[in-house]
């Protein structure tokens, strides 16, 4: 059975600060389909809008009146840590959160970015970007992008393997972008910035979606950094939500409205974002595609929609969150109301799909943040000494300390003798292996021997067979294409036969030594049966002498001959083993 959850953050009302019932404030793990029910609760937290984060074994919160972010462990279902920062975070997105160990971005008051890889600890910071705090994040779905808005009406772009790159270059040439910064910076809003998204699309015509209290909502062209279309909204926009397809855009209003901006209203021949002669043309939403409750509702704080795209969910700051059915367009149902203000709704993944891929890797436990000085742009240092040069910056590696600190979702494959199988892919098998495997270097030791056996001809010596034409031209003076492909083709089959002659020359000896090894082991084992039956032979012919001289009986001179001549025979039977006959 199919089960959809969803996660809402609230914050303190500003008209209950010195209220008992702040111990209620906090984030909420609901059900949502089939049933929706409370499944639950981290008490003691308040986070503003755009400052909720969630994996799948953790929440980050960054709390509204504190310089922290409180970590919690779903599984566990307990706060796993208190995490403070030199600043205030008023933003959170986490990048690469489907490999299991994600890098959790946190946009500060100050303008700057800060990347903190949960599974290694490591804490990377950017130079100030905004003139004022980012107070919005989007990732785009490769993990490769992110979007950073302000109030200052700005919006930045950035790459995010090139910040998280070991040897950023600190190049003085003017035609490269410097180090930490922006990929591009989009300046077509002219008041605050609300909220920014991206579209579901992993190609290179994937959209970003921003919109500002300037009543604008633009859609970019993440590729090219282009306005591909501007909507004029009625008022000023709160947050919003994209359609799973991209075929829309729900925006949230202050007086608990939605408008709905619809990509294909206009009829067009091709992807109307991308027709040229509705680019340049600003379009306003019908009012018609506004939807209104019946009753005065409170400002919507934040949109999120379900998995199928069907049902719309707006947390108010009233406490209360509304579903909308999105093909009646009308207001369906109230699912929850936790009395504070809900600034934040994220969806779950979805659980209960058979045969469901899961991550490889889990991370259990978070690795808090160590700030490493070797790594800062502005040239502080790690240790309050001089800044650090350009040189040593642009040639600095991993740091030796770098430790990656997850566990493997599932047991690698492997034969019951504890050998790679051979089910394994040759990638695998050098994984696993405790060096070099020695068939990959025979194998390498064998190409480099067969390109030297056919590049040696062909260098040592200048005949050249009267049968072959000593020239590359025909008769009439044009080159012989097909000459050379023949030769080329020579060449690479000779070199294909040796490769294949050598590995053939190795697996004949490995067949031969492991048939003699054991034809070894049967024969040893042979002379260890043979020595055991003639010890235990010669043991009960001592006690039955034994015997015999205790009851006074007369012991014969065969008798004692016998066991002289099976102790002097025992020598006939040495082998390999004997020392670990004996031993027994």
């Amino acid at each position: 059975m199919l089960v959809e959850s969803f996660v809402a953050s609230t914050r303190k009302s500003e008209l209950s600060k010195t209220s008992t019932a702040l111990k209620d404030v906090g984030i909420h793990i609901n059900e949502f389909q089939p049933l929706p029910a409370l499944k639950a609760s981290f008490k003691k937290s308040s986070t503003q809008k755009n400052c909720l984060a969630i994996t799948t074994t953790h929440l980050f919160a960054a709390q509204a009146d504190k310089s922290v972010v409180h970590v919690y462990n779903i599984d566990r279902g307990n706060q796993e840590a208190i995490v403070p920062f030199p600043e205030k975070i008023t933003s959170l997105a986490l990048a690469g959160e489907h490999d299991g160990a994600a890098v959790l971005i946190l946009g500060t008051e100050v303008g700057r970015l800060i990347l903190w890889e949960l599974a290694t600890g490591r804490q990377i910071s950017t130079p100030q970007s905004h003139l004022q705090a980012v107070t919005c994040l989007a990732v785009d779905p490769t993990s490769n992008f992110v979007l950073s808005g302000s109030p200052d009406s700005s919006l930045n772009l950035w790459a995010i393997p090139p910040l998280l790159s070991f040897t950023a270059s600190l190049s003085n040439d003017p035609s490269q972008p410097l180090p930490f910064s922006p990929v591009r910076s989009l300046s077509s809003h002219r008041a605050a910035i609300s909220a920014v998204a991206f579209g579901h699309g992993s190609s290179k015509t994937n959209i970003a979606i921003s919109t500002s209290d300037d009543n604008a909502c633009i859609i970019w062209s993440l590729s090219s950094g282009d306005v591909l279309h501007t909507y004029l909204l009625q008022d000023p926009p709160q947050c919003l939500a994209v359609d799973p397809a991209d075929r829309a855009v729900y925006v949230g209003y202050g007086d608990g409205s939605i408008q709905v901006i619809d990509f294909y209203k206009k009829p067009s021949l091709s992807n109307p974002l991308y027709d040229s002669a509705l680019q340049h043309t600003p379009t306003q939403p019908p009012t018609s595609d506004r939807w209104r409750l019946d009753s005065v509702a409170s400002p919507i704080l934040c949109l999120e929609l379900s998995y199928d795209g069907t049902t719309l969910l707006s947390g108010h700051e009233d406490g209360k969150i509304r579903t909308w059915n999105i093909p009646t367009k009308t207001f369906f149902s109230q699912l929850a109301d936790f009395s504070f203000p809900i600034t934040n709704l994220l969806m779950l993944p979805l659980a209960g799909f058979p045969n469901l891929p899961q991550p490889k890797l889990k991370l259990h436990n978070v690795v808090k943040p160590r700030y490493e000085g070797s790594l800062d742009v502005n040239g502080s240092g790690g240790g309050g000494g001089g800044g650090m040069s350009k040189a040593s910056a642009s040639i600095s590696t991993t740091p030796a300390n770098y430790t990656f600190s997850v566990q493997f979702a599932s047991t690698l494959p492997s034969s019951p003798t504890g050998r790679c199988s051979s089910a394994r892919s040759s990638f695998q098998e050098c994984l696993t292996h405790p060096s070099f495997p020695t068939s990959l270097l025979e194998e390498g030791v064998a190409e480099l021997e067969s390109l030297g056996a056919t590049a040696q001809p062909n260098s040592s010596s200048n005949f050249q067979n009267p049968s072959i034409p000593s020239s590359s031209n025909t008769n009439d003076g044009t080159p012989s294409e097909d000459l050379s492909a023949l030769r080329a083709e020579n060449a690479r089959l000779t070199s294909e036969l040796a490769v294949a002659l050598s590995r053939q020359r190795k697996a004949v000896a490995e067949m031969l030594e492991l048939e003699r090894m054991r034809f070894e082991k049967a024969e040893d084992e042979a002379v260890k049966r043979a020595r055991k039956k003639r010890r235990r032979i010669r043991r009960m012919k001592r006690e039955e002498r034994r015997r015999r001289e205790v009851m006074g009986e007369d012991v014969g001179v065969e008798d004692e001959e016998d066991e002289a001549g099976e102790d002097d025979g025992g020598e006939e039977l040495s082998s390999s083993t004997d020392e670990n006959v004996e031993s027994e």
